[in-house]
């Protein structure tokens, strides 16, 4: 029960890599706030960990919407007393089109991407001082290291903005306890959004670069995401962890 007594929010958690999340931090003994969108799915996430002897919520969350953010947390700290971890998972995917510089989806996957995850930041940084510390964990990618072709540069750029927004608050929060870190997913099983990455000619072309010749999971996300919320981690900030099989490192 490495996350017991603790409070958790994890954004995008109706599917993929933020229900795994949802799941294994309620399995640790975390309260967890499952945020999203899509509120039949993320209903279903909260109602399973809740059947799974855990304890869980459903919050509906635009997380470019700051009026979100704010009644999310006072939903959370009026129900549990505060917010100990924060996981900003949600994201939209920049490879479901043809036009690379199409403007109008720049400025979405800027608004999601990056805008929510400093939105994020902002009120959970706010929400943990009055707690006294905590841990936030921000959803990069390898994306965010790296260009990639048939993908849209905003995805990248946001990416990129991520582990920035994050080294910056680390430095500025120490202080106050509060650690910071990225996860860094490589290739996984495709978005809901995703385009160009769910080709399976493209995904093998992208494999040919993975030293461990396999693409990920979300749960294997979901334990490093676990291991930078929980006590293991605690001299850990402002670090980057790359779960991509060794994509970076070829």
């Amino acid at each position: 029960m490495r996350l017991a007594n603790k409070i958790a929010l994890v954004t995008g958690a109706a599917s993929g890599m933020g229900a795994a999340t949802a799941r294994l931090m309620a399995a640790e003994g975390a309260k967890v706030a499952v945020a999203d969108m899509l509120e039949t799915e993320g209903e279903a996430v909260a109602a399973g960990i809740a059947a799974a002897g855990g304890t869980a919520r459903f919050i509906r969350l635009d997380v470019a919407e700051e009026t979100d953010w704010e009644a999310a947390l006072a939903t959370v700290t009026g129900a549990w007393g505060g917010l100990d971890i924060l996981v900003n998972n949600a994201g939209i995917s920049g490879s479901a089109t043809n036009d690379l510089y199409d403007t109008g989806l720049w400025d979405r996957i800027m608004a999601v991407n990056a805008r929510g995850t400093f939105l994020g930041v902002k009120h959970g940084v706010a929400a943990m001082r009055r707690r006294g510390g905590g841990s936030i964990v921000n959803l990069s990618s390898i994306s965010g290291n790296v260009g990639q072709e048939r993908i849209h540069c905003a995805y990248n750029a946001s990416k990129a903005a991520v582990r920035l927004l994050t080294k910056s608050v680390a430095v500025q929060e120490g202080a106050a306890k509060i650690r910071v870190n990225t996860i860094h997913p490589g290739l996984m099983p495709p978005m809901r959004t995703s385009g160009a990455t769910a080709d399976p000619v493209f995904r093998a072309k992208m494999l040919g670069h993975v030293p461990l010749g396999r693409s990920g999971e979300v749960d294997e996300v979901a334990r490093a995401i676990l291991f930078l919320a929980s006590d293991e981690s605690s001299y850990v900030t402002g670090a980057e962890l790359h779960v991509d099989g060794g994509y970076l490192a070829s």
